[in-house]
């Protein structure tokens, strides 16, 4: 008698698979349908006709959103199915923009998102496990101190807009920041989870109180010392703060400190009287934000005329092509977000704003999934760099929060940006494939499990 033959682990693992990827390829159609939409639409309202290059536009869309989604099918099958469909609906979305503010910059994004889809699946490839990263945490956060102050060199280091971020390597611009994040975040993942023992149980007593001992503080006044020396030396604020909120948020994570949060905030209060007290940009930030009225014709000009965007653009917006965000000084990377305001409304920075959630809830979950403590602390430090990023320049922009001049993950121009989220994009589904793959596949290297900080109660601060 012949006995029906059962089904290999292969075959298996396909019919896991496959919803998630099909979820995936849905979505991205979907993504570059509203994209194509939106550059028609755009066409229509600027020139009244319709875009020449439209088939073209539409295919090189696909072929690169199929390009990656091809990569997660063979090298992340089992990953996040959200993750990319948001990002290239983001970026999508800001080079239609970036089209209809200023052609020739919109050549050079198309040029970076195809790199940056290239990035992505050579990340991938290369980082087939992410536990290996944790091996090269020093040389990482040497890599990171290293681009951090190489704008500072002289020769390639460059002042643009106030801020020596950028390097300039004959045609090419390049923000080193952009990368340096990523890297400090693979350091401060496998450092916190080496030292989280030390971080984590409090040893000075003051009164019926127990708090972290001195020793346990070096590396917040480490990670706070980096940040102002960044504000100081290269007269930046957005990506000071950036690096001193990734590691205090990774580092509240991993040993459930709210004592952490407070010295975090006391360090941050100081570093900001500090900052107003010898810098001047550091009080013209503040006082635009306070009020750029007096400063309209000057340093509030930029402030203002986004404000005076964003109130153009109403519930719906005055449609794409048909409004004056064009008169906002450096639209395409500071303001595009208000841009999208005029001309998309309330509903399309909505639809960014939700997109950006979607990313970080995403992200999270994959940090709550991942069966180790490096992955996962890295997985919460990956995702709040790319959602604080995005909270920081849009709260700027409708003075929730003073202007700091980051830049709008995926929907800001940018190379260096788009090249640096395209990998933490990549990072994040490696951690999250890893998280739905067999136990044995991802218990090579870490064979132990360690309760998360977050889960844990205690009495003490």
């Amino acid at each position: 008698m012949l006995r029906k033959k059962s089904p290999s682990n292969s075959t298996k693992l396909k019919r896991v698979v496959s919803p998630r990827r099909r979820t995936e390829l849905g979505l991205l159609i979907l993504a570059a349908v509203v994209t194509i939409s939106a550059y028609i639409l755009a066409s229509l309202g600027k020139t009244a006709s319709m875009p020449a290059n439209v088939l073209p536009f539409f295919g090189i869309i696909l072929t690169l959103e199929l390009a990656a989604h091809i990569a997660n099918r063979y090298l992340a099958p089992n990953a996040d199915p959200i993750l990319l469909p948001m990002a290239a609906l983001l970026n999508g979305l800001g080079y239609v923009m970036i089209t209809r503010l200023d052609y020739h910059l919109a050549s050079k994004q198309a040029v970076w998102t195809a790199l940056g889809i290239v990035v992505y699946i050579l990340t991938l490839l290369i980082v087939r496990y992410s536990g290996f990263l944790s091996k090269y945490r020093y040389l990482l956060a040497l890599s990171g101190i290293v681009l951090l102050i190489l704008p500072l060199a002289p020769g390639i280091g460059s002042n643009i807009n106030g801020a020596r971020l950028w390097i300039v390597l004959g045609p090419i611009t390049f923000q080193p920041v952009e990368v340096a994040k990523i890297a400090l975040a693979i350091f401060f993942a496998s450092y916190l989870v080496e030292k989280q023992e030390l971080l984590r149980v409090p040893t000075a007593r003051l009164g019926n109180f127990l708090f972290p001992s001195p020793r346990a503080l070096a590396p917040v006044l480490a990670a706070w010392g980096l940040s102002m020396i960044i504000m100081v030396a290269e007269h930046d604020i957005g990506f000071s703060l950036l690096i001193f909120v990734l590691f205090i948020s990774m580092l509240w994570v991993a040993t459930g400190r709210v004592a952490y949060l407070i010295i975090a905030a006391v360090l941050f209060a100081i570093g900001m009287v500090i900052g107003m007290a010898l810098f001047a940009h550091v009080v013209e930030r503040i006082s635009i934000w306070l009020n750029p009225w007096p400063h309209q014709n000057t340093t509030g000009y930029q402030l203002i005329q986004g404000l005076f965007a964003l109130a153009a653009g109403g519930l719906s917006g005055t449609g794409l092509g048909l409004g004056h965000p064009q008169l906002i000084p450096v639209v395409v990377s500071d303001f595009i977000f208000a841009a999208i305001g005029e001309e998309m409304g309330l509903l399309g920075t909505s639809a960014i704003v939700i997109c950006f959630v979607l990313i970080v809830g995403a992200g999270f979950k994959i940090a709550l999934k991942a069966r180790s403590e490096f992955p996962k602390l890295l997985a919460v430090g990956l995702t709040a760099t790319i959602g604080f990023q995005a909270f920081f320049i849009m709260a700027g922009i409708v003075r929730l929060l003073p202007l700091t001049g980051v830049t709008l993950p995926f929907v800001a121009y940018g190379g260096s940006s788009l090249l640096a989220n395209y990998v933490l994009i990549a990072l994040l589904m490696r951690i999250s494939a890893e998280a739905n793959d067999s136990p044995a596949i991802t218990s090579q290297s870490y064979s132990s499990e360690i309760t998360p900080a977050w889960s844990k109660t205690s009495t003490s601060i």
